[in-house]
């Protein structure tokens, strides 16, 4: 199991993945269509051009699923149950096509689930950077872990 059981997360524990990855306009492209988001800023040129930023923005949804994505291996892969939620995202500068993502993690919060007793609750901080190490999105997420079997 590559993700971590609800028994190895502690507070103050931070991750820094080692997977990063360069975004590309078709992914934008497919993205914003399987989505059905028509915004211009993210799939017309020409308009996009107009803009303060220049050049179409990737689809800040996008964003969150890659900067959270990539923490999976490290964290969760196998060893979830589910997402309780994302809280308190932000997206403190734009993601255009051929930046390079990565992510950091932080554990906030380590309880163990009143209702079910073979898992438990942690709260993640996700961070992803870009190539220029500035900061494109912030995530706290709540995940339902396994805890590890007996």
């Amino acid at each position: 199991m590559a993700g971590k059981w609800f028994e190895e997360f502690e507070v103050g524990q931070v991750f820094r993945h080692e997977i990063r990855k360069t975004v590309l306009e078709y992914e934008n492209m497919l993205f914003s269509s399987m989505t059905y988001n028509p915004a211009q800023i993210h799939i017309d040129h020409d308009y996009a051009s107009k803009t303060e930023f220049g050049a179409p923005l990737m689809n800040s949804v996008f964003t969150l699923g890659l900067v959270i994505g990539l923490s999976i291996q490290d964290t969760t892969l196998g060893t979830t149950v589910a997402n309780l939620g994302m809280h308190e995202t932000t997206f403190p500068r734009p993601v255009f096509a051929g930046d390079t993502i990565r992510t950091e993690t932080t554990v906030l919060e380590v309880r163990a689930s009143k209702s079910r007793p073979n898992q438990g609750i942690v709260r993640m901080e996700h961070v992803g950077y870009n190539q220029n190490d500035q900061i494109v999105c912030r995530t706290s997420r709540s995940a339902l872990m396994l805890r590890r079997p007996a």
